[in-house]
This record gives C-alpha cells, structure tokens and sequence, in this order.
C-alpha cells in the first residue's frame, strides 16, 4: 500500500474542524464522502421504498435480477445515500448486480426504532418487487451494519426467508461501548471517539431502553442461523473489537463468518475507494463474497 494515499484521507479528515450540531455534523459527512463523485458510467435513480427515500444503481454489465441492499453509517444521527453513494455504486459494480441504498430516517428526530422500522419496510419492498430472498444481499458500514444485523433479527422473530448473505463493514454492534479497542485505538482513530459514541447513542435510543437489547447491540443478540457474514474492519478503528467479537460470537453460533482486518486502515475507508486502493481492493474482496453466495 501507498502510505500516502491513506495519509491523504486522513489529511481530509481534518482539514477542517469537528463539526458541531446535528446539522453541521451531516453536512461534513455528505461533504467528505462525496468529495469523489461517482463513475460516470453508473446510472442511479431515485426510487420510493414505500415512503422511504432510497437509490437503484446499475453499472454496464451487472445482473438487474440481484440486488444489495445498503445502510449507510453515521451513528444513526447522520449519513445519507449522498454521503454513501460511490461506496455503494462501486460495490455494486464489483459484485456485479444493483444496489439500493435506503435513506432511512436518522436521531434525535427519529429514534429507535424509528431506522429498524425503515429497514423492514425496505425489506418488504423488495420482497413485493418478486426478488427472492436468496437474491438478497444486504449489508451496511458502521451503524448501518448494526441495523442490518438488526433486520436479521426480526426477520427472524417473524420466521421470515433470510438474505443469501450479509456484508458488514466497520460495523457499530455494541452500544453499551464496551469494546476495550475504544481506549486502546483512540490516538489513531481520525473518526470516531468514546465521546461521540456516548453521543450518538444517546440520541438513538430512548433513556430507558436496555442497551444490550439486541435490536440496537446486535453483539448480544442469538446469532445462530444467520447467512453467511463478511465483516471488514481496519485495524486503525476504535470499533475494531465491535467487529473482532461479532465475529467471534458469531463463529461460535455456527454461523459461517469471514473476518478481514486491514493493516492501517480507518473506519469505513472503502468510502474513498477513487483514492485509496485498499479501500478498491475491500470492495473487490466484497464483491467475490457475494458472487460466491448469489
């Protein structure tokens, strides 16, 4: 790898100050995932999930019949199909069938379970559309990646077909932060700070609500007979362990799991995946993994 290239990303990461307020918080966000725009050769539409906002994208040669579908992250509060969008195109490309992204609603105007409520609908979209569910990947980065694990639990409770598979990168599946890499990876971590979790997870969930409650600490949840899982994680994250220890407890449900850990890399770095060829080659990697299991 080209040490520059991550140095670059890093560079900015901070070229501007923390942003304060919700508001400002999704701005920066829509602004440094979206500083490269999309390939020129994918085509996007806007498509209505039943109410929720989401986006199709196609790119030359994919399969129409298969489909991601995608959460963006932002700790619940923040991200956007925007902020997310050459993530999820390219992607796409590399799995080589559509995506949709969901734009589902964020905290503190809409808390839990307000998100997970839009995940099933957009799941029930699909299904209505005549996609199977073996046809089915779904996945997401950061919070998104809890929500999905999340989906996979009421899809579950309510006895419903699973996805061929699921794909989670830099996932958030511990709300009661206890991951021991939240101390022990803070100095390298550009992103995400003890701090702002505690913030983030206050405005996501109601004060009284148990936050091992597997709905929002998919960690603590029964893993058993969940589709086969690929988590990426870099190892320069505060999250790492969030994703260290699903893998374990999942491992240990049975579930046919797939841990990678990139040397070097920052939360969710395939988002800029125009500049960063470790973000290009994660995307690659997933991509494979969905093939195999589509």
């Amino acid at each position: 790898m080209d040490q520059s290239e991550i140095d670059a990303v890093r560079a900015l990461l901070s070229s501007k100050p923390r942003p304060v307020g919700w508001t400002e918080r999704r701005q920066r966000l829509d602004e440094v995932g979206s500083v490269w725009p999309v390939a020129d050769d994918i085509k996007c539409e806007s498509v209505d999930v039943d109410g929720v906002p989401g986006e199709g994208s196609l790119a030359p040669g994919s399969d129409p019949s298969r489909i991601l579908m995608f959460f963006h992250g932002g700790g619940y509060c923040s991200g956007s199909i925007r902020s997310h969008r050459r993530l999820v195109t390219e992607v796409g490309r590399a799995a080589g069938i559509r995506t949709l992204a969901v734009g589902y609603r964020l905290a503190p105007e809409h808390p839990f379970p307000a998100a997970l409520e839009d995940a099933l609908t957009a799941w029930h979209f699909l299904r209505r559309q005549g996609l199977a569910a073996q046809h089915i990947v779904v996945g997401g980065d950061s919070a998104g990646g809890g929500l999905t694990l999340a989906l996979m639990g009421q899809l579950q409770e309510a006895r419903e077909e699973l996805p061929a598979c699921l794909w989670l990168l830099s996932p958030w599946t511990d709300l009661t932060l206890s991951g021991p890499t939240l101390a022990t990876k803070d100095s390298v971590d550009p992103l995400i700070h003890g701090s702002y979790l505690h913030e983030l997870a206050d405005a996501y969930l109601p004060g009284s609500m148990d936050r091992k409650d597997p709905r929002v600490s998919p960690l603590y949840a029964d893993l058993r007979g969940l589709p086969p899982t690929l988590i990426q994680v870099g190892s320069a994250e505060t999250l790492l362990a969030d994703a260290t220890r699903l893998a374990a407890a999942a491992g240990a449900a049975d579930v046919a799991v797939t841990l990678e850990v990139w040397p070097h890399m920052i939360h969710a770095w395939p988002l800029w995946n125009a500049h960063l060829e470790p973000g290009r080659r994660a995307l690659a990697k997933a991509g494979t993994f969905m093939r195999q299991r589509l």
